[in-house]
């Protein structure tokens, strides 16, 4: 894998989901677009530091919950984003060692960035596919993925905080059903959206403004059309909820579902 010449094909003039993440999560790996895009949706939803937050939050939990609770030991992570603590391979690995992660991500920047998510247990396996979800047969023909994962086994398919970036005229149901029909029984979908359930009519006409005018594709879903994903899937309790509500099992004080408007659900194949 060319981790070094992937720098060369950063397009510093177009913002991109992933680089737009990190500058929301306090990280130096963004450019001027990214920024830019950034501040224009927080301009309209100026709580999205605390959404992102909160999702991270659920993708710690989810995960410990895959491996502890549902004995998952494989994962297929698509849209990884850049680096940051917490990681699936670290949070699965720090409960099963011998857990093995297949990262997907379609910015260079992130596979520049990739041997972090590399730095695999002895008994574990972790790899990195440059793929792009709208393109799934393509990530599951990947050699990378056949050679981490045994697809005759359960896996985690994890889509955190990247179906939204998916608008309708792209097919989102028909990329996950391509994913669930490649997946054996016990395989569990786990993924987290944005929603519009908690918004005025006043604040959605804003927030869908103000992303057209950020530059990346993005629709907001409510709980009924993130449900539609789950097709096919048994949903793990407490179904589709708030991810600041998912097996959440701590108190503290945490923001209010409107200032977070996230979604989060788990399913499990049978």
């Amino acid at each position: 894998m060319d981790f070094e010449s992937a720098a060369d094909r950063v397009d510093v003039t177009r913002p991109h989901p992933a680089r737009r993440y990190d500058y929301w999560l306090g990280g130096s790996a963004n450019f001027e677009a990214d920024r830019r895009s950034a501040d224009a949706v927080a301009a309209a939803f100026p709580s999205i530091h605390f959404a992102v937050l909160e999702n991270r939050r659920f993708l710690r939990r989810a995960v410990e919950y895959l491996t502890a609770t549902a004995g998952i030991r494989q994962f297929l992570d698509i849209g990884t984003g850049l680096p940051t603590a917490g990681n699936v391979h670290e949070l699965a690995q720090r409960i099963a060692p011998e857990s093995r992660v297949v990262y997907v991500d379609n910015d260079p920047i992130v596979l520049y960035h990739a041997r972090e998510l590399l730095d695999s247990t002895p008994g574990g396996a972790t790899a990195y596919i440059d793929g792009d979800l709208r393109d799934p047969a393509a990530i599951l023909n990947h050699p990378a993925l056949a050679g981490t994962l045994d697809l005759d086994q359960p896996v985690a398919l994890m889509l955190c905080a990247v179906l939204h970036f998916l608008t309708d005229e792209m097919h989102p149901h028909d990329v996950i059903h391509t994913l669930r029909d490649a997946l054996p029984p016990g395989s569990y979908i786990t993924l987290t959206h944005a929603t519009s359930d908690h918004l005025s009519i006043e604040d959605l006409d804003a927030a869908v403004e103000a992303n057209q005018r950020s530059g990346v594709p993005f629709q907001l879903r409510s709980t009924a059309e993130v449900l539609r994903f789950f097709d096919g899937f048994d949903l793990v309790p407490p179904g589709v909820t708030s991810v600041i509500d998912w097996h959440e099992t701590e108190w503290r004080p945490h923001p209010r579902r409107e200032a977070v408007s996230m979604l989060g659900g788990m399913g499990r194949l049978n």
